[in-house]
């Protein structure tokens, strides 16, 4: 990689022009990281709640003014109930332990994924997150829950739908916009950097519109295993590339 950018790097704080504004990470591992212990699967999700805490004080650390983490997709209800039940169980232990302190902390939360199904409790959980850092302007931790690229896609064309049949807006003019603008997502920029733990190379229906020109970065590490050195190697690599977005070279970190 370049000498200039290697060096901001590797330094204690580097600049913002090497830094992706908008970080996305599917967290992969927990179970495989529990079995190479010897331990439980659900021990591993218990450790990945910890290195979510982790990735969280790392991205504020490093200037990432969005940090999206894929920690329940809409395929993993068809696990085994009792994973599933803990799966639920930390989310809910997530919100009740560190809202307070991700409020102090300037952070806002996020919450995109399906609600519909969830249940009255955590679905209030999931709106008191919002609705208790909705005023703050760092760090945005956008937690993607019952989460899935295609159901997302599909509603937002429902909603265009609907639109048009209603009369407020004419089939001309749906354009990338108008779906963007009925996502999930709709505020929150393209993500910059996909990251991936556990050596998979896959999105696995993960934010398939807005990562179409994102940097992938898939690592081998398990999620729990992921620490601050790991996340600094693959801002390194984020800073390394060319980003062309169809057109001229552009480096990312010039």
């Amino acid at each position: 990689m370049p000498g200039a950018a290697a060096a901001a790097i590797a330094g204690a704080d580097f600049g913002p022009a090497v830094v992706p504004c908008h970080v996305a990470i599917i967290m992969d591992g927990n179970g495989r990281w529990a079995n190479a212990q010897g331990l439980p699967r659900i021990e591993g999700h218990r450790q990945g709640v910890e290195t979510v805490r982790r990735t969280v004080r790392h991205a504020r650390k490093r200037g990432i003014r969005f940090l999206t983490l894929f920690s329940f997709s809409s395929e993993n209800w068809s696990r085994p109930k009792e994973e599933v039940t803990f799966l639920l169980g930390l989310l809910k232990m997530f919100i009740r332990r560190d809202l307070a302190e991700l409020d102090s902390a300037n952070v806002r939360v996020r919450v995109v994924g399906e609600r519909e199904g969830l249940g009255e409790e955590l679905c209030a959980l999931l709106d008191e997150a919002e609705a208790t850092t909705r005023s703050n302007t760092g760090l945005t931790l956008v937690i993607a829950f019952n989460y899935g690229a295609r159901n997302e896609i599909v509603r937002a064309a429902r909603a265009l739908a609907a639109a048009v049949a209603a009369g407020e807006l004419a089939i001309g003019d749906i354009d990338e916009a108008a779906i963007a603008a009925r996502l999930d997502t709709a505020e929150i920029p393209d993500p910059d950097l996909v990251i991936r733990t556990s050596g998979e190379m896959r999105l696995s229906n993960f934010l398939l519109w807005q990562a179409a020109y994102s940097e992938l970065v898939f690592d081998a590490v398990h999620w729990p295993e992921f620490d601050d050195a790991a996340f600094d190697r693959a801002l390194e690599e984020f800073a390394a590339r060319d980003r062309r977005f169809g057109g001229l070279s552009v480096r990312a970190g010039a």
